[in-house]
Formats: structure tokens, sequence, C-alpha cells
């Protein structure tokens, strides 16, 4: 039987980082991946680069020219990946579960097993699509996934988009300016966006009308029927849709229904995504679990900071903390992009802070005539009696990139002020900082 100092089972962000930095240090590691498809994870192969990859090319390649350049990508960074840790730690391509506490049983393409034994086992499997039970759709052969739609080289004519979440936006705002005929957002609740600032997310939902982008809110699908070249959706109310691609993306859900957690005896909550404590550790002493597979926010910079966590832990200070985490920005992928960071002006008002509003709108800044985006609105809320920024919310071009200098002023306590006389390079989207807060 083969014996490791540490096994990582998934080749995400998080796992392969910290099975390549614990190779370094000359312990004996292995690395299980079920798919080699997948090395380096979700977001190389099947979400953040791909997608982004293809958002970026939305506007000056034609549909087939851009999915082949991005799967010449990901195939590269797939590549690059593996070749970084494969001198350092046992790779392995096998499915993975638990047979106990430290035994991990594999499960070879070929029909052969093997099963091995790790001192210390980390869990790095991220998430997997949720698919409704929706009479019809499981059967559908126009049923696509955020991942499966990537993979296909025809662009759809018309797209039914179920979920008006993130994900949803960013795939219906990206297929429609790639030429998709109709875009159809199929949405249970009554708004998109709730989480974000009211005001800059009726003007998000104003600007993807604008591009025809058509939404149907507290409406759901009752069945899914499907013709020779489409299928026929019947809507809550009554209508029927054709569409020759449907796209589900409600959200994610911990991947480990393969894993036999059980047999280890590690706990979960309901939806299946692991339970840790604030050091990433389970309830079971020797198993660790990273990433989306835990629950939480499914962002591959969170998988990476785990690792920072589980790495400090293991082997540092054993200071650092999931609490300790703080003034974490996020980032909306349409155009003009949505970017946030700490609370919005409706949760300062819930909240009965004492706050001042910072605001200005796109069109007035030089930048964004120059990159010819001037859509957008940028809003900041600082706390009025310490001038400290309590967040921020910004719908303008660039804003993924700015957001991360207001998360950075949060986290160190930065007056706004200090933002508002900064020097800042000409012409550029940072110097509208300048601009956010002398408004």
């Amino acid at each position: 039987m083969r014996k490791y100092d540490k096994i990582i089972i998934g080749f995400g962000k998080g796992g392969k980082t910290f099975a390549g930095f614990a190779g370094k240090k000359g312990e004996k590691v292995a690395l299980i991946e079920m798919s080699d498809k997948m090395y380096g994870g979700t977001c190389i192969n099947v979400a953040c680069i791909p997608t982004k990859k293809l958002i970026n090319n939305m506007r000056i390649k034609s549909y087939i020219n851009a999915i082949t350049e991005k799967n010449e990508l990901i195939s590269n960074l797939r590549q690059k990946n593996y070749n970084k840790i494969s001198n350092l730690v046992d790779i392995i391509d096998a499915k993975a579960s638990f047979v106990d506490k430290n035994h991990i049983l594999l499960e070879y393409t070929n029909g052969e097993t093997e099963t091995i034994f790790g001192d210390t086992i980390i869990i790095n499997t991220g998430a997997t699509p949720i698919i409704p039970p929706i009479k019809g759709l499981k059967e559908s052969k126009f049923m696509e996934t955020s991942e499966s739609i990537m993979a296909k080289e025809t662009l759809p004519k018309n797209l039914v988009v179920i979920g008006a979440g993130y994900i949803g936006l960013e795939f219906s705002n990206m297929y429609k300016e790639f030429g998709t005929e109709n875009v159809t957002v199929i949405e249970r609740s009554d708004s998109i966006l709730k989480r974000e600032d009211s005001e800059i997310a009726a003007r998000v939902l104003e600007d993807l009308k604008e591009k025809n982008i058509e939404f149907k809110f507290e409406t759901s699908i009752e069945k899914i029927e499907d013709e020779k070249d489409y299928a026929l959706i019947t809507l809550s109310n009554g209508e029927v849709i054709k569409s020759d691609a449907i796209l589900v993306v409600i959200g994610r859900r911990a991947n480990t229904d393969l894993l036999k957690l059980e047999n280890a005896g590690v706990e979960t909550r309901e939806n299946r995504s692991i339970i840790v404590n604030d050091t990433l550790q389970t309830n079971v002493e020797n198993i660790y679990a990273l990433g989306d597979v835990r629950g939480g926010l499914q962002f591959t910079y969170i998988s990476m900071d785990d690792f920072r966590i589980l790495k400090d832990n293991l082997y540092g200070s054993k200071t650092r903390r999931l609490s300790d985490r703080k003034n974490v920005p996020t980032s909306l992928f349409i155009n003009p992009p949505l970017s946030s960071v700490g609370i919005n002006e409706d949760e300062a008002k819930r909240l009965g802070l004492n706050y001042k509003v910072f605001k200005v709108e796109a069109a007035t800044l030089p930048q964004a005539h120059v990159l010819n985006n001037k859509k957008g609105l940028m809003k900041a809320i600082v706390d009025a009696d310490t001038d400290m920024i309590l967040g921020a919310t910004l719908y303008i071009v660039n804003s993924y990139e700015i957001i991360n200098t207001i998360s950075i002023a949060m986290d160190n306590k930065i007056s706004y002020t200090y933002l508002r006389d900064k020097i800042f390079n000409h012409p550029t989207i940072s110097e509208t900082l300048n601009d956010l807060f002398t408004v």
C-alpha cells in the first residue's frame, strides 16, 4: 500500500497550490483528480477563465473563433498546471472515495482499484451545477449548464436562461452580444441582484433590457418538451416559448456525492457541503476542506485564501482564521461590469448608520469616453463620523480593477480623503476615485 503525508482530493486552486507547497517541503503528496480535463480546477477549465476569455472577445471575434481561442487557452493552462507540480507530487487520475479517515479507495478508468493511506487528507472537489426538478428538463437534448454550453461551437439562435443570478446575467449578456437573436431570462423572484445596491441594480436591469434581453420575473417553468430542432417551454403563466438552448444556472452545490464521506465520519450540511471550523478542519481531526466544497462564496480567490489559512495552521504561526476575512470584493462581468465590496446604501439605511453617500455617473468621466463605454454609475458609502469607507458599488468599465483599491483602503482603515486627493496617472479608470470621492 502506498502511504502519503498528504492526500489532496481535487486539482482545484487551493488543493493544487497546497500540493505544490507540501511537495516542495519534501513531503510525500498525492493529488487525485477524476478527470484529466480538470487539471487546475473549475476556474481554469469551465468557469472564470473561459468565460472571461469569451467576454473579452464577444465584440471583436466571431463566436466560433472565440470558442477556438478559448479552447486553446484552457488547454495550455491545464498543461501548465500539470507541469508545474508533476515533479513534486504523485498526480493520480482516478475516482476517490473514503474507506475510513485515513484510507482512500482509488477507482481507475480501466476498472482496477487501489487503496492508499494518508496522514492528512484535504478535500478540494469544488461544486457542480444544480439541476432543478422540472418536468422534461433532464431529458431534453437542449438543456445546457454553464459548463456544457461553452463547449458548443454553434451559437444558439434562441436562448432561455433559468436563473437571474450572477452566472445567468453574465451568460445572458455574453450570448446576446455574440449575436444570439433572443435571450429570455426566467426568474422566480421579482427582481435581480437583490444583495446589491437597489439603485444600481435597477440601472443594470434597465441596460440589459435595452440590449433586448427579456426578463420574466415571478415566473417558473412547468414542463419542457423536445421537438426536432427546438424545445417547447411551458411557463407558469401558460406562455409557451421555443428555444434551441436552455441554460440552467440556478446555482452550484458541493461536489461530494462520490466521496463516501460517511465512511470517514465527516459531517456535512443538508446541501452536502462540508462543515469546517475556523481553520478549515472538519469534525475529523486529520481531514480538511478547501474552496467551493465547504460552502460559502464560490470564487477561486477564496479557494486560494483557504490555502493560505491551511498553510499557516499546518506549517506556520497558526494565527490565520476564516473569520479574519473581511471586505472581499466581487465582480459581475457584464458590460459594463458591476463590482462591489462592503455594504451598500440599502444596508447602511437598514443598520441605521450615520453615513454619507458619494455618487458619480460614468458618463461624466473622461476615461469612460476614451474607452467608449459611458454607461454606469459609481457609489460609495462613508462613515460620516470617521470618514472611513464602509462600502462601494461600481457599475463602470474596468470596475473589477479599481474595486480592489477600495478594498485595500477599507482593510487598512484609510480615509476616503486619501483616495480623493491621491495622484493617479491619467487617463485611467483608477483616477475616477478622485471624482467619486469629490462629488
